[in-house]
């Protein structure tokens, strides 16, 4: 995966066409670390380069104005022409205008008047990024944008950021986006624009084969000249299914517990309190703390069924209730990032072994009692009416 990156960075940088790249995977897989590398490996070929992280409460307008303003500073300082510079620099201002963004003074800049001032989204950031890559070209540099957590970009922003890079892809320039989300990106990318599939490389980012997670844990150790017994490592590599983000807390509360060299499987046993504890407290609470209470049992029931993917039908069933009338919860859960749909109609968790964790953090599973079918709230039940009496003469 990084040398692919590598080759794109590269091509791209020598005039070549590539495609931008996306990395997709559940949490703790090592997407932001990998995303973190490729931007040092874009740092060292001499790229302009933009980091960020797509919050839920920010416009893709707020948060991509400001390193873009960056980005055309440091181009406008480089020797060489600078008419695509100051164009850019133009049209970065109308953008921030059109979307109320304030960025701070770029300079006068030309004036580019119907450039990235129509308010209409699409239309306006596919002027900026091609004005961007035009003065990235004119500077004999090129430009590479790292957006991470990118499913929280909305429907509309994302299938206008497409749009943008697929005329950026179209005019050859000199611009890529690296971007990092969970699992739903894949579906949402190939719901905004029909040709998503062709502008980039998708990378699925999941847990380590075998051989390299057994690497993760014993080059850091043989690196300080210990030893792990094998029977330690098959320990590890159970408990932690093969995630990288539990590997290393494993292979740290095992090294902190051990006495001696080689680390033994009763110090993985004597270990797993603390790696469990710090996780529950840090990794998996951080997500739990953002929930409801009716989201968490909708977890709840899910993680009552095991790992996953569940039938969203199953779930309804666990809590006692008719899938219509938890969709705006499910829907709600996987907004939030904590639940993907990875077929039609199923459900999965985001955080591996959030089951594990919902299980120890709810004790009890509370099925919703089944709902009475009775008279409609509001209405009166009928009486029936009293015997006539009979006339007597």
């Amino acid at each position: 995966m990084l040398e692919r990156a590598e080759i794109t960075l590269r091509r791209v940088k020598g005039g070549r066409h590539d495609r931008s790249a996306l990395l997709i995977g559940l949490r703790g897989v090592g997407k932001t670390v990998l995303l973190n590398r490729i931007f040092e490996m874009a740092e060292n070929e001499a790229y302009q380069t933009a980091y960020l992280e797509a919050p839920e409460n920010k416009s893709l307008a707020e948060i991509l104005a400001p390193p873009l303003r960056q980005i055309l500073l440091r181009l406008d300082l480089r020797k060489g022409a600078a008419d695509k510079v100051q164009k850019a620099i133009g049209a970065l201002r109308a953008f921030a205008s059109v979307f109320e963004i304030k960025i701070g003074d770029i300079g006068v800049g030309i004036k580019t008047a119907g450039t990235a001032d129509s308010g209409a989204l699409a239309a306006d950031i596919t002027d900026l990024l091609v004005a961007v890559g035009e003065a990235a070209r004119e500077k004999d540099a090129a430009v590479a944008i790292f957006i991470d957590e990118l499913q929280y970009v909305g429907a509309d922003e994302l299938a206008a950021l497409i749009a943008a890079l697929h005329r950026v892809s179209q005019l050859d320039l000199p611009l890529l986006l690296f971007g990092a989300g969970l699992p739903q990106l894949h579906a949402i990318i190939g719901d905004a624009k029909s040709y998503a599939e062709r502008l980039f490389h998708f990378e699925s980012i999941s847990a380590l084969p075998e051989k390299d997670a057994i690497a993760a844990i014993k080059k850091p150790i043989e690196e300080e000249g210990e030893k792990i017994d094998p029977d330690a490592l098959r320990s590890i590599l159970h408990l932690t299914k093969g995630y990288p983000f539990f590997l290393q807390q494993w292979g740290k509360h095992a090294w902190n517990a051990a006495d001696h060299s080689p680390i033994a499987n009763d110090d993985v046993r004597a270990a797993t309190p603390g790696a469990i504890a710090e996780l529950d407290d840090g990794f998996f609470r951080v997500r739990m703390e953002r929930l409801s209470p009716s989201e968490k049992k909708y977890l709840r029931a899910m993680a009552e069924l095991g790992p996953g993917p569940h039938a969203s039908g199953d779930v309804a069933a666990k809590l006692g209730r008719k899938v219509e009338s938890v969709g705006p919860v499910r829907s709600k859960i996987i907004a939030k990032g904590v639940a993907y749909t990875p077929t039609y109609g199923d459900i999965a968790f985001t955080v591996p072994m959030f089951d594990e964790y919902l299980k120890r953090e709810i004790p009890k599973f509370l099925q919703d009692p089944p709902k009475k079918v009775g008279a409609s709230k509001g209405t009166r039940k009928s009486k029936s009416a009293p015997a006539k009496k009979r006339k007597t003469k």
